[in-house]
């Protein structure tokens, strides 16, 4: 266990390590990433940023449709990550699934982790920057008086 991060560390590189396909559940962003460390026909395992699923069936539907050459997973393993991706990389979680997928598909998967960790990170300056502007989902404590406002 992590103290100053709250995160049990052993336990998600065992995920990372052993399980077939997990998903990572961010506080900060609605999507998700999914990891498919199966290969398919071209030889390669799949990570991506996904939208969230209502139900395991509908992910089930979601893993069909995009690897369609595969058999579905017995198990999808969630992870919740409660911090920013960059502390994913930061402790050595991101390198550890980079690594996982590189062991599978081989120094080609690393450009694809890479699109995936920059639009992650993308979508979390989104959402911080929503939330200071008072963006969708959020609500602004306080808004700026306009210079052309009546004092009052």
């Amino acid at each position: 266990m992590d103290p100053e991060f709250g995160l049990d560390l052993d336990a998600i590189f065992h995920v990372i390590d052993d399980a077939d396909v997990f998903v990572v559940r961010f506080n900060a962003i609605e999507q998700r990433l999914l990891v498919d460390s199966r290969v398919d026909d071209s030889g390669m395992p799949f990570i991506a940023m996904v939208p969230p699923a209502r139900s395991a069936e509908e992910r089930y539907r979601y893993l069909r449709q995009h690897r369609p050459d595969l058999p579905l997973p017995d198990q999808i393993t969630v992870i919740r990550w409660p911090r920013a991706l960059i502390v994913m990389r930061e402790l050595g979680v991101w390198e550890r699934i980079e690594q996982r997928l590189s062991d599978v598909g081989g120094e080609a998967v690393i450009e694809d982790t890479e699109r995936v960790f920059r639009e992650g990170r993308s979508l979390e300056r989104a959402d911080m920057f929503a939330a200071i502007t008072g963006g969708e989902g959020y609500e602004t404590i306080w808004e700026r008086e306009s210079p052309d406002a009546e004092p009052s």
